[in-house]
């Protein structure tokens, strides 16, 4: 399943697709770190990922127009990694400590055109994945997305406190980008392409009315924002409290990311993605939910335990299991609520939800709490900030039920 021509271009798109995400955040925030920026200014440095909340806004231009080459999704997804490689190497030319404003202006264009690829990918996932294949291919594209993040997390780090430096290290995460480039020329097009809505009134109208017209939208749009809650305040600061909190050093940091959190991500995508083929929808979100949220505990253990790299190492490697086994089933449950005539605008209204508490709460509050509570409370606070969204899974489990029925009839 994982090697079929339809699915195993999401490994390197998915690449493509994480790689921005940590460069204007945790790789970011660490930059901001170690050149002295204030702790509430790196806090703020979060409203940068603001563009992924409110992609929905122009994503029906994506499902209303499509670029003169490489068909309807192809064509954005590759203009913006052409771009998204420009600024990359832009933000290389710059510096924390005494361009901070700039640079924080240039990481939110980065943000903008990668929330833009993003909406582009998300469509054609939904425009190429038959309904048995939903399961494998969001288990590898959960698998590329973390690879890009380890690698412009991780991997970043450790390059730019040993060997390269921070400014040579974004010019080769922005060549990094040409992997996903090349997979966006050599993926294949849908067997079947809906057409485009006639108008941009219907492109911007229709999506929003088809999904509203369903009775349990709101509460599945609910259950869009709680579902991963926690797991976003536990991640919001989490490198900035491994350096000044947890007392390791920024190469440590990412020699961890690097090997435990890669093998972890592997193991967790492809566990995640074996186990949708046999579990229900329903069950693989609570499964993997419920181990999500207590894989924060791992962080709690690293604040309270005298400083022990492999304790570290065990707790974020437990982090990065879970993460993607609750990812690949959040992402097939995404899949699975869109309609394929509107994939661009559903998906994007349903990622820009589930970002909501990541960039206007966790981000933003996370310094606060931390400060009242110390992080050891902080983190076995976020363990029950998830219980509410398992709470409104379990009550809408008919809903989930339906929408894996809905799949099975294809």
């Amino acid at each position: 399943m994982y090697f079929r021509r339809n699915v195993w271009p999401l490994l390197p798109l998915g690449f493509a697709s994480g790689l921005p995400l940590a460069l204007t955040g945790g790789t970011l925030q660490a930059w901001a770190t170690v050149e002295n920026v204030s702790l509430q200014e790196i806090g703020f440095l979060t409203l940068i990922g603001s563009a992924y909340t409110l992609k929905f806004l122009w994503a029906p231009l994506l499902d209303r127009y499509r670029l003169p080459w490489l068909g309807r999704r192809r064509g954005w997804i590759f203009m913006s990694q052409l771009l998204l490689i420009a600024g990359l190497m832009l933000m290389g030319m710059l510096s924390p400590a005494s361009s901070l404003w700039p640079l924080a202006l240039l990481a939110t264009v980065v943000v903008f055109v990668s929330a833009t690829q993003d909406i582009a990918y998300d469509a054609y996932r939904v425009d190429i994945l038959k309904k048995e294949e939903r399961g494998a291919g969001a288990a590898l594209s959960v698998m590329g997305y973390r690879l890009g993040m380890l690698a412009s997390g991780g991997l970043a780090l450790v390059l730019a406190d040993r060997w390269l430096g921070w400014n040579n290290t974004y010019f080769l995460m922005g060549g990094l980008m040409l992997i996903g480039a090349l997979a966006a020329l050599v993926a294949p097009e849908p067997e079947r392409v809906e057409s485009a809505p006639r108008t941009l009134r219907a492109a911007v109208i229709e999506p929003f009315r088809e999904f509203f017209s369903r009775r349990e939208a709101w509460a599945l749009l609910l259950l869009i924002v709680l579902y991963k809650l926690g797991d976003a305040f536990a991640g919001a600061l989490s490198t900035t409290f491994l350096i000044r909190g947890g007392g390791y050093g920024p190469a440590e940091v990412g020699m961890v990311n690097k090997v435990l959190g890669l093998a972890a991500t592997i193991v967790g995508a492809l566990a995640g993605g074996a186990l949708m083929a046999r579990l229900r929808l329903y069950r693989a979100l609570m499964l993997f939910g419920i181990l999500q949220a207590l894989s924060n505990l791992g962080y709690w253990v690293v604040a309270v335990a005298p400083k022990n790299i492999w304790i570290m190492g065990a707790a974020v490697g437990f982090e990065n299991l879970c993460g993607g086994l609750g990812t690949a089933a959040f992402v097939a449950l995404c899949l699975g609520l869109c309609d394929a005539r509107f994939a661009a605008t559903q998906f994007a209204l349903l990622s820009a939800l589930s970002a909501v508490g990541r960039t206007y709460l966790a981000g933003p509050l996370t310094p606060v709490l931390v400060g009242w509570w110390g992080w050891p409370g902080f983190f076995l606070a976020t363990v029950l900030i998830s219980v509410p969204g398992l709470a409104l899974l379990y009550r809408r489990r008919q809903d989930i039920d339906r929408i894996d029925q809905a799949a099975a009839a294809g």
